[in-house]
Parts: structure tokens; C-alpha cells; sequence
């Protein structure tokens, strides 16, 4: 059951054709959503792409009333997800594509378990603003706790900027998302999880939990400030950090 559900989602994110929700037809618990999700992440490594790191979900406390849970998510990153700063995206390799203005962390050495904040800030190199693209493959942008993990908990894309001194104040930053040099969302560094560092902590803890390991090397994104903005055609989509920087993507005709 868990390897056909990863091939099923495996082939919706490869086509951008949307599936049903899974648990419309089974149940499935949240420890096999996540071995799901790995199984799925790992058809994609097997036809050549690499994990370059991780990105965390439901940073957001809101977020975590909203969908009745009290831990974070995360999911995958591979190389293939990410996007060149001023690329253009083809939509139609995506079913409900949205973005999300982000801030990045670049590891210098592994970090897994229980940590602190300090030791998290010392595993960095370095910083960055960025945009994480998510997109549900399920149909009507319908799922449940365990559908979003399965699905790679929705990340499908990743811009980054400039990559920033480890020593740059993160504290309060205000974050805004922009479409067509027009703020559409805004928000402040805060929104993740109270600091971003938090969340780089929670991935410590979440991801060692799993078995696995932030490694040197790894991108982590934090998680999103604002809400997710749905995208549309013929768009220019950026990111502006303060103390940060910024980057940007666009959309296809």
C-alpha cells in the first residue's frame, strides 16, 4: 500500500495531474504518511535528483489551530525543486501552485536531536531570503494532516536570494511578497514559529526523530510568513526580506 500511494504521487507531481485524496478511499496514520512521503521523495532520487535539504510547514501557530495539530510538518527538498532566481515557470507542470515568501538557512556541519538556539545559529553558514512554491496535488486543494505529509507536505518549488552572513539579525524582519512589484502579503520573520531559529531547532528535533539528519550542505526553509499566494500566468512573483535581500521567479504566458 505505501510504496503504490508514493508512486501515485510520485507521477501526479511528475505530471501535474491532480489525484484523489488518499484518505477519501483509506486511513492512513501520520508515521506512514511520512513513510509515504519518503518512499515517494525516493523514486525521484532513484531517477537521479539529490536531497539538498528540508522545508518545515505549520510554522505558524495560526496554522496549527487551523488544521487541529500541534507539531510542525516538514518535507523534502531536491535539487531538481529548485528555481533560478528570475526563471521562468512553466504552470502547467503544477495543479494548484501557490508561493510563499520564506528565509532559508545554508548548514556548515550536521545537527540532529534535541538542541538549542545557539547551537542551531553555529551549524549555520548562512542565511538567505526565499520562496518556497507550494502545490497540492490532490484535487479541489482538499487534504488532510496525513494527505499534506504524504504529498511531500505540498513543496514542490524553491527560489533563494543572496546568500547572507550567519551574524545578520533575523529578529523582526518585515517580509514582504510581492506580484508584479505590488505587495500582495506581508508579514514579519517573526510569523515563523516566533523567530526563524525556532524553526531550524524543530527541524533538529522532528527530522532526528524520523532517523534522518540535517547534514553540511542542507538548505532548510524555515516556513512561510504569510499566507500562500496562488499564482497565475504572466506573473513576476518576489521576495523582499529587510537585512535580507531579496529574490524573485516568474510565470509563464
Amino acid at each position: 500500500m505505501i510504496k503504490d500511494i508514493a508512486k501515485t504521487l510520485d507521477q501526479a507531481a511528475a505530471t501535474g495531474v491532480s489525484v484523489e485524496q488518499i484518505s477519501l478511499s483509506q486511513s492512513i496514520t501520520l508515521p506512514e504518511a511520512y513513510d509515504i512521503q519518503k518512499h515517494s521523495i525516493q523514486r525521484r532520487l532513484d531517477r537521479g535528483e539529490k536531497l539538498v535539504g528540508y522545508k518545515m510547514g505549520f510554522t505558524s501557530r495560526a496554522k496549527m489551530l487551523q488544521m487541529g495539530v500541534n507539531d510542525l510538518i516538514w518535507g523534502r527538498l531536491t535539487d531538481a525543486m529548485q528555481i533560478k532566481t528570475d526563471e521562468v515557470i512553466d504552470l502547467d507542470k503544477y495543479v494548484h501552485p501557490r508561493a510563499e515568501p520564506e528565509i532559508a538557512f545554508l548548514l556548515n556541519k550536521p545537527l540532529s536531536g534535541k538542541v538549542t538556539r545557539e547551537e542551531a545559529l553555529a551549524a549555520v553558514e548562512a542565511i538567505a531570503p526565499a520562496i518556497e512554491i507550494i502545490d497540492s496535488r490532490y484535487k479541489n486543494f482538499k487534504f488532510s494532516l496525513e494527505d499534506v505529509v504524504a504529498d511531500n507536505s505540498s513543496s514542490s518549488g524553491f527560489i533563494l536570494g543572496d546568500w547572507q552572513s550567519k551574524d545578520t539579525d533575523i529578529d523582526g524582519l518585515v517580509m514582504n511578497l510581492k506580484v508584479d512589484n505590488e505587495i500582495v502579503a506581508s508579514g514579519t520573520s517573526n510569523d515563523i514559529l516566533d523567530h526563524p531559529l525556532n524553526s531550524l531547532v524543530e527541524a533538529a528535533r522532528c527530522i532526528g526523530a524520523a532517523g534522518e539528519e540535517l547534514k553540511a550542505g542542507h538548505i532548510i526553509l524555515a516556513g512561510a510568513a504569510t499566507a500562500a499566494v496562488a499564482l497565475a500566468p504572466s506573473q513576476t512573483v518576489s521576495a523582499d526580506v529587510a537585512d535580507l535581500g531579496s529574490c524573485q521567479f516568474k510565470t509563464n504566458g
